[in-house]
């Protein structure tokens, strides 16, 4: 079923320091996670999912007032995903002048997320996803199917995706992306 590695010298590695590869032809997990995140120019994939208040959201409708930024990230209250969360919530003003929706995507309950919001003063949508069909759709399931990376993509109102950016511990690139997004005339 696997292959053992073999040295740079092309001799085989002892089986205790050997890293299993997968014998031609099989599928990777870790790769084929990594490499299938939707990219720019692809259609997002329609949903309906529950908010913070437990109330269902369709992705039509966060995209009848403009273009949404969905950005997934891995859990509520932690302090990577809470800085990101702040980020947006000080440019909403400035998004929502550039005519664009925020809405955030994690596997936490609608009672974490409504903590959450509460807590940071969150004036946008988290959306529930505990069983990952929206992370797997978006192709944003971590290394071996475990967690949640973090991504942020900007949709259009033709349900296109115009840009992406995945980054899972420089927040900075969200951030800078959230900020470019923000700086546009209105979409």
């Amino acid at each position: 079923m696997f292959a053992r590695s073999l040295s740079r010298d092309g001799r085989r590695v002892p089986k205790e320091r050997a890293i299993l590869a997968p014998e031609a032809g099989m599928a990777n997990p870790i790769t084929d996670i990594i490499l299938r995140m939707l990219a720019a120019g692809t259609r997002a994939p329609d949903f309906t999912a529950h908010d913070q208040n437990d109330a269902p959201v369709s992705l039509a409708e966060l995209l009848k007032n403009g273009p949404l930024i969905l950005y997934f990230y891995p859990a509520d209250f932690t302090p990577g995903c809470t800085k990101e969360a702040c980020t947006l919530r000080d440019l909403h003003a400035q998004l929502l002048a550039a005519g664009v929706t925020v809405a955030g995507v994690s596997p936490q309950d609608a009672k974490s997320h409504a903590a959450f919001a509460a807590r940071y003063s969150l004036p946008f949508t988290l959306l529930c996803d505990p069983d990952k069909v929206l992370i797997r759709a978006y192709g944003v399931t971590g290394p071996l199917g475990f967690g949640v990376r973090r991504a942020s993509f900007l949709i259009t109102t033709a349900g296109i995706i115009e840009e992406a950016v995945l980054a899972d511990l420089r927040i900075g690139r969200h951030e800078a992306f959230f900020r470019k997004v923000a700086a546009t005339e209105q979409r």
